[in-house]
């Protein structure tokens, strides 16, 4: 079998897709920027414990006070009579900005963009009068960037003998020039610009509106520019200010954990189904490992509670401001543990309440959406692998296919010849891809393909070269670019994983693994008594009832089961576009079920299901894996217009099986 997609003409860009089109660019800026702050978080942290330890008033120079040691001390930190020596002052000065430049180079240009970068970053280092994180990520890209068009211009012309003189000189120079760059041009701006964004937020703390920078640093985490907002504005603005008084309260906008807790939290009590379930899972994962992006999910399902993160994010803030505290470093990843490393010493009660203050009012907030909530949400086609959620309560890899007919995506779900090679990414490459890559790594092991590779990376850092990549599906479009070849599965769910279980599906039937043989699935699990040429129902109800008695009808499913069908659709839709609707039962309704088993209606007049017509119902029963591959294939058929062209002309059964049937490569 092959898994090459169809090369087919895209179609018209729509105002949805435009916007998606400029959030993916924003992302791709936030991960540029973050990728050269994330590799040196570690440095941020020996900061950070340096002047914890050994400020004025750090730990370790109030104990050695005491004892009379304060002089020695007094040395390390860099303060009282050897003011500007020591190790914090250096370290902000010099070492974190051409770590971060020297970073940036690298990603532009290899080892030569990062010594050229790290030259340019020294020259705005020295023509600045503040720390120069922002200087750092404008001169070690543009440095790099300079020696790799020059490289370029004598690419093949160096007379041989002469290679190394002349890298050693270009580089050289175009450092050169690059400092002198930053010291006259870029770093009196980047000051200008630090000092007016100083002001700025003290204008907003003065005035008591720093809070409401919530209303746009919450809604855009979780559009994934978290990385956009936190390292590439709030980590440099927090750091310079962090030099001058110690602290900064900036690090706390976007790290807070706390109205991602309450959240939870809140669907912990008040969530159904899956999403109940995944809640506290999901808040051990955000609160104390501090991947923040295990709850954009909850809110995605259910935008309007983005008002929750909201109160909880400006409660938060308030808090601080009022009890004047901060962090003396980043916190990252934005675990408790984290922030509570980087508090500074007298900002511990303020921290504290902010944290609590930010998960309690966001868990009252969502508690009272969630608990008043009686509407059937309409999860559109690209956001909606909730809506493909089979019986055993976990969304499938088939509605991955389904999902993306609305995003433009051609790759099926057939499995390619072999799967060796699997990645899991994410923004930065960390975090919530490490954590899935890790439990995708462990189901496929224990299924005994130990030669399979699973890592994580940064989409940033993608190459196409994997068989299949694994991604949040609102960084699926970005992960297609760097790897148009692969098989692409996206995911909503970090922790809980369904998708995980049947990608090892994939894997074994690319493998020649046990899996049930396609040749024999169609006709077992969808026997000809189960397909329907003219439904006789006129509404969605009535259609489900339709679908259902012919599952009970077969023996898959006992009668009870029908009404675990309504249940769930009373809880989420399943119409997946392309006039197909997808009604199953709850995870409770697992008892139920006697086999696995399939049901198809079609319907002359298009049943309105929830205000979208409807032409095809596709009733499931599944105990296990045994209908994903027809279910796959259910998948490609949907998404071809052709093929459902056809199903709409056919005149018997035979001709149904025939498109629904198993596809031989």
């Amino acid at each position: 079998m092959s898994v090459s997609p169809t090369p087919v003409s895209p179609p018209p860009v729509s105002p949805a897709e435009a916007r998606g089109g400029t959030r993916v660019h924003v992302q791709r800026v936030g991960t540029f920027l973050s990728s050269m702050v994330m590799p040196n978080i570690g440095a941020f942290i020996a900061w950070g414990l340096l002047t914890a330890l050994f400020i004025e008033k750090g730990w370790i120079t109030s104990l050695a006070g005491d004892v009379g040691a304060g002089s020695w001390v007094a040395h390390i930190g860099g303060w009282g009579d050897y003011d500007g020596g020591g190790i914090v002052g250096p370290t902000i000065t010099y070492l974190l900005p051409i770590l971060i430049g020297a970073t940036g180079g690298r990603i532009v240009y290899d080892t030569r963009g990062a010594v050229v970068g790290a030259i340019a970053t020294m020259g705005v280092i020295a023509g600045a009068d503040v720390p120069m994180f922002l200087g750092a990520m404008i001169m070690g890209p543009l440095g790099a960037l300079l020696i790799k068009k020059l490289d370029a211009l004598w690419d093949g012309r160096i007379r041989p003998g002469f290679e190394m003189l002349v890298d050693n000189f270009s580089a050289g120079i175009a450092g050169a020039a690059m400092a002198v760059v930053g010291f006259f041009g870029i770093g009196p701006l980047v000051s200008g610009f630090s000092r007016l964004a100083s002001n700025v937020v003290d204008f907003l703390v003065d005035n008591s509106l720093l809070p409401l920078t919530s209303i746009f640093i919450e809604p855009a985490k979780v559009l994934f520019l978290n990385n956009a907002i936190n390292h590439g504005i709030l980590t440099p603005l927090g750091t310079n200010q962090a030099s001058e008084d110690g602290k900064s309260i900036l690090f706390l906008l976007e790290a807070n954990p706390g109205p991602g807790l309450g959240l939870l939290v809140a669907y912990m009590v008040f969530g159904r189904g899956v999403a109940r379930s995944s809640a506290p899972g999901a808040a051990i994962i955000h609160f104390l490992g501090g991947i923040h992006e295990i709850y954009f999910p909850f809110v995605l399902m259910k935008p309007k509670l983005i008002a929750a993160m909201i109160a909880g994010g400006m409660t938060g803030v308030m808090i601080n401001v009022l009890f004047d505290s901060g962090l003396r470093a980043p916190a990252a990843p934005g675990s408790i543990i984290a922030v509570f490393a980087q508090t500074a010493n007298d900002s511990y009660l303020g921290v504290t309440l902010s944290v609590v203050g930010a998960a309690t009012v966001s868990f009252l907030v969502a508690a009272v959406l969630l608990r008043t909530d009686r509407s059937v949400d309409e999860p559109d086609l690209g956001g909606a692998t909730a809506a493909m959620e089979a019986l055993k309560g976990k969304r499938s890899v088939a509605a991955a296919a389904l999902n993306s007919m609305g995003t433009g995506s051609t790759a099926t779900l057939t499995a390619p010849e072999k799967i060796s090679t699997i990645v899991f990414a994410c923004d930065a490459g960390m975090g919530s891809s490490a954590m899935g890559a890790s439990v995708l790594r462990k189901r496929i092991r224990d299924a005994g393909y130990t030669e399979v590779t699973v890592v994580n990376r940064a989409i940033a850092n993608l190459s196409d070269e994997y068989d299949l990549v694994v991604t949040h599906r609102d960084l699926t479009d970005r992960a297609r670019e760097r790897t148009p070849s692969a098989l692409h599965v996206p995911v909503d769910d970090f922790m809980n994983s369904p998708e995980y279980d049947e990608i090892v599906a994939l894997v074994a039937r690319a493998d020649g693994g046990d899996v049930p043989a396609e040749s024999t699935e169609a006709g077992e699990l969808l026997p000809d008594e189960s397909i329907v040429l003219s439904g006789t129902a006129t509404t969605r109800a009535e259609a489900i009832d339709e679908a259902g008695g012919l599952l009970v009808a077969a023996g898959a499913v006992a009668e009870s089961y029908v009404a675990a069908m309504h249940e769930r659709e009373g809880s989420v839709s399943t119409f997946m576009g392309n006039g197909l609707a997808i009604p199953h039962g709850t995870n409770a309704a697992k008892d139920d079920i006697r086999r696995t088993g399939l049901s198809v209606v079609r319907y002359r007049e298009p049943v309105d299901w929830n205000g979208n017509p409807v032409e095809f119902v596709i009733g499931i029963a599944g105990t296990g894996d045994d209908h994903l591959a027809l279910l796959s294939r259910i998948a490609q058929v949907f998404a071809d217009t052709d093929q459902v062209a056809r199903l709409r002309d056919a005149n018997t059964v035979a001709e149904i099986r025939a498109v629904l049937g198993p596809r031989h490569s």
